[in-house]
């Protein structure tokens, strides 16, 4: 059962708190909200106080967090931003709305932002936030209008809008590239944490079903194709994304982009149907 709001935590206390534990000090809290030393430590004790639980450790100047307030402050930093993106939609209402777009970091930065000056022309009134999620997540919880999503038309209790089917090319530096399928079996392959099976994929679909080297591990393609650039391996990865690369001659490929697993989509609660700034986005994807 939920508390009673009047036993909740202030927002000037779960503000400070948040502040603390991002900046490490009441001192750096204190100047990230405009506000003296004394006003956050004050804050801080009502919020412990309030709580019945110790925050912070107190090592002469330095407050260290305990186990117990970095659970907490990973839960309100999640609750201060949701607020921020409806503040943020409440003052944009009046103009043409505010759209909060969950994006994946790699599509986001190689795709949708060199394109973004085009939609905020054609709809100047919309108010765009856009934030980071590498995996599905509940929308209406966090507060996002809309997703882009990578794999299958799945995304539960969402509508979907396809984008395009993905195609991969292998690529590397100069200094690694090789003529043959047996050239690359014996390079150093760089792997993505979210994509384990790739490369095996990709090998048996060339009729290669020998040992494998392994590589770098990364959790996104940004590093990837960077350690790719400076010879650290060969890089699988959506063709979209390394098209600079390319065109620089940073990056070689070794053949064809050929079909990846799955897509990418726009998704959105089937509530937010007749939201005009998401219909104002579905628009111009769809004409891209």
């Amino acid at each position: 059962m939920a508390q009673p709001r009047r036993l909740l935590p202030s927002m000037g206390q779960l503000s400070a708190f948040e502040s603390v534990c991002r900046t490490g000090s009441t001192l750096a809290a204190a100047a990230d909200l405009s506000l003296t030393q004394g006003a956050v430590s004050k804050l801080i004790h009502g919020l412990e106080a309030q709580l019945g639980v110790a925050l912070f450790l107190r090592e002469g100047r330095s407050l260290v967090p305990t186990e117990a307030a970095t659970a907490f402050a990973r839960d309100v930093a999640r609750a201060l931003d949701l607020v921020s993106r409806g503040a943020l939609r409440a003052r944009s209402t009046a103009a043409g709305g505010t759209l909060a777009l969950a994006v994946l970091p790699g599509f986001g930065t190689r795709w949708l932002a060199p394109r973004l000056p085009a939609f905020l022309e054609e709809n100047p009134d919309v108010a765009l936030h856009m934030g980071t999620r590498l995996e599905p997540f509940d929308l209406d919880a966090e507060g996002f209008d809309a997703a882009i999503h990578y794999g299958a038309a799945n995304w539960p209790n969402a509508h979907h809008l396809k984008l395009f089917d993905e195609a991969l090319l292998v690529c590397a530096a100069q200094s690694l590239h090789g003529t043959r399928l047996a050239d690359l079996a014996s390079r150093p392959l760089l792997q993505l944490e979210t994509r384990p099976t790739a490369w095996r994929d990709w090998f048996a679909a060339q009729g290669h079903s020998g040992p494998l080297p392994q590589g770098m591990l990364f959790d996104q393609f940004a590093p990837l194709i960077e350690a790719a650039v400076h010879g650290l391996g060969l890089a699988l990865v959506p063709d979209f994304m390394v098209q600079k690369e390319l065109a620089e001659g940073r990056l070689t490929p070794w053949a064809a982009a050929v079909p990846g697993a799955g897509g990418y989509y726009l998704v959105w609660p089937k509530a937010r149907d007749a939201y005009p700034p998401l219909q104002a986005l579905c628009s111009w994807l769809e004409s891209c």
